[in-house]
């Protein structure tokens, strides 16, 4: 699939990982639907993007409310082939903390919005690409998801937020392989530390330091590097049912 001819729903899309994947898509030709819940941050968005850019509200937490959002973006676009689920929670916290252990709330949030939040995209809009017309391959989409270095080394405090990631790592395969006969490849991006919102607002001597972490190339991850592999994975219809870590070749420490 050239990505000209896509036709993306993007979670998270308004900033960071997500709006990089928009921005490669519009500049080599395709349309986005924007799901985001900040709705001032995705009109401001739409101006920079233009036409071939749609924003719709969403909750990705919120079962029929991605239902409904899957549906307009589907009407917008005229189709959907491609769904990229960058939205999340970082959900920091140890679990047994100075005052008491974490409530259970504070977990499921990390879990309700990184891991169903991607289940629920995934699900609607894999049910809406089973009807596209199938390429040479069979393909009529493809779903790529967002897990993160964490799922495979979890920090202390990251409980919540490593568990919601390697669940998503976990259902990488399965889904993959029910997915088959629809047409609809699954991939999973695992990123490192990037220069996301989260990180942009840290003092200049820790983000020099988480790259100087990194072992190469020693920095911070790029947003645009998120994307260009997000649309490598698009192009080449090989790739199927695995997890791309992308991380400069870094191990998280415990600490």
């Amino acid at each position: 699939m050239k990505i000209n001819n896509v036709k993306a729903i993007i979670t998270g899309g308004v900033s960071g990982l997500g709006l990089a994947c928009a921005r490669k898509i519009i500049s080599d030709g395709g349309k986005v639907s924007l799901f985001d819940i900040n709705e001032e941050a995705g009109n401001a968005v739409l101006n920079e993007l233009g036409s071939r850019a749609h924003f719709v509200k969403t909750d990705v937490s919120d079962e029929s409310n991605v239902e409904n959002s899957v549906k307009a973006a589907n009407d917008h676009m005229g189709g959907i082939n491609v769904a990229i689920n960058c939205a999340g929670v970082l959900s920091a916290g140890r679990v047994l903390g100075r005052e008491a252990p974490m409530p259970s709330d504070y977990f499921n949030k990390a879990i309700q919005i990184n891991l169903m939040g991607s289940f629920n995209i995934s699900k609607f809009a894999a049910n809406n690409m089973q009807n596209n017309e199938a390429d040479n391959d069979g393909q009529r989409g493809v779903i790529i998801n967002t897990a993160s270095i964490a799922a495979y080394e979890g920090q202390i405090g990251q409980a919540a937020y490593s568990a919601s990631k390697a669940a998503i790592v976990g259902m990488t395969l399965p889904m993959a392989r029910e997915f088959t006969r629809i047409g609809v490849r699954v991939m999973t991006i695992a990123p490192g530390v990037f220069m996301t919102p989260m990180v942009s607002g840290m003092p200049e001597d820790v983000k020099a330091s988480l790259g100087a972490a990194v072992p190469f190339p020693s920095r911070l991850g790029n947003p645009a590097e998120f994307a260009d592999t997000m649309a490598h994975i698009v192009e080449n219809t090989y790739l199927n049912g695995s997890v791309i870590r992308l991380d400069g070749a870094i191990r998280l420490q415990a600490k």
